[in-house]
């Protein structure tokens, strides 16, 4: 059975929020949107909003969902969900906090920045304009 990881596509004022995987961990050096490992009985969603908090200290509400993608890595089976993100407390013509570690990064910029695998369709879809699920 697949891990479940609930991803926060967070998007602000036509930019995502992207950050690096740290060394030490599964992946590490590639970029990835704020997300996490989903707790038992916690729904996916629930676990998008915690751990973008956890990660960015930034609250976020859910505003849709991108389809469910499935991989297989040398560390773990993963199931990943992708859900599209909105700052909760920032209006969307006010400049976004940038928290340590990350960087905002519009759609076109994507592709210049290596991502783990089961990430490319939606980087596909974001990078041509089709954030919107």
């Amino acid at each position: 059975m697949p891990t479940p990881i609930a991803v926060a596509v967070v998007e602000h004022a036509g930019k995502f929020l992207i950050g690096r995987r740290p060394e030490g961990v599964p992946l590490a050096g590639l970029w990835e949107f704020p997300g996490g490992k989903v707790g038992d009985g916690e729904l996916p969603a629930d676990a998008a909003r915690r751990e973008c908090m956890e990660e960015t200290g930034l609250a976020v509400v859910v505003v849709g969902a991108y389809p469910e993608v499935e991989r297989q890595y040398d560390h773990d089976r993963v199931r990943l969900h992708f859900f599209a993100c909105a700052l909760a407390e920032t209006a969307s013509d006010e400049p976004a906090p940038t928290p340590v570690g990350y960087r905002w990064v519009g759609p076109c910029e994507l592709a210049s920045y290596e991502f783990p695998p089961a990430n490319q369709g939606l980087l596909s879809l974001l990078s041509a304009g089709g954030g919107k699920p």
